[in-house]
């Protein structure tokens, strides 16, 4: 398995090369583009400085979900204030908890665009917001200063002996499966009457915030969805 670097909407292409120097610097080559403004690009490639390889076999996707299938276990970076509190970490105690959550599945870090960052439908994808301690009064950091300082970390923290992660007899879920679970969930909410159709974004909010700090397994999900499956077998058959 491998840390997966994604950037959600760069509209800079030299910040996308930047970004793949950063990462070879420290060791890393998988590279997700989420809609970039400019990709291929020169100026890309001249910022690479040598990381062109990287470059080479970044991946391209149009949406972010595309970009985390596989994954089970995700950091979004972001440096804005949330109404709905995520999970918060640092960037060298997330470093240290995706050397443990690899041990299980494909990890990644994802960085939004430069001007706007992640936004509210990124981050309900990710386990834990990442932020960068930095001067209040000039807090913003640039795209591949922030992916710098983060690699940096991980890079020590692979050195690091961590333990082995929690013992299931069933691999996480990723992040396609979850995708899944949500959408039906969210229906048998709407079947049920339960969800207000004025705004049904804030209580799935909530409600992927629960199953995140839950963690299911692969066996826990698919139980989920089986319950799910009967309520709606019982509506239809009443």
């Amino acid at each position: 398995m491998t840390i997966r670097i994604v950037l959600v909407g760069t509209t800079h292409p030299g910040n996308i090369g930047a970004v793949a120097r950063a990462m070879k610097n420290m060791g890393l080559s998988d590279l997700a583009l989420v809609n970039p403004k400019y990709f291929p690009h020169e100026e890309a490639t001249a910022r690479a400085s040598g990381a062109t390889d990287i470059l080479d076999n970044a991946r391209v996707v149009t949406s972010l979900a595309e970009a985390l299938t596989d994954c089970v276990y995700v950091a979004g970076a972001s440096a804005r204030a949330r109404t709905i509190g995520w999970p918060t970490m640092g960037p060298r105690d997330c470093a240290e908890r995706m050397m443990l959550e690899m041990k299980k599945g494909q990890v990644a870090a994802v960085f939004g665009p430069e001007k706007s960052g992640l936004n509210n439908d990124d981050l309900d994808r990710c386990h834990t917001l990442l932020t960068i301690p930095a001067n209040p009064d000039f807090s913003s950091l640039n795209l591949a200063m922030a992916v710098q300082v983060f690699t940096y970390e991980l890079r020590v923290a692979s050195a690091l002996n961590g333990g082995p992660g929690f013992a299931s007899e069933a691999p996480p879920a990723t992040g396609e499966e979850m995708e899944h679970f949500y959408a039906h969930l969210e229906q048998v909410f709407e079947d049920v009457k339960f969800l207000d159709p004025d705004n049904p974004r804030y209580l799935m909010r909530r409600m992927r915030r629960l199953f995140i700090r839950a963690r299911p397994d692969v066996n826990e999900v698919n139980i989920l969805r089986g319950f799910l499956t009967a309520i709606e077998r019982t509506r239809e058959s009443g």
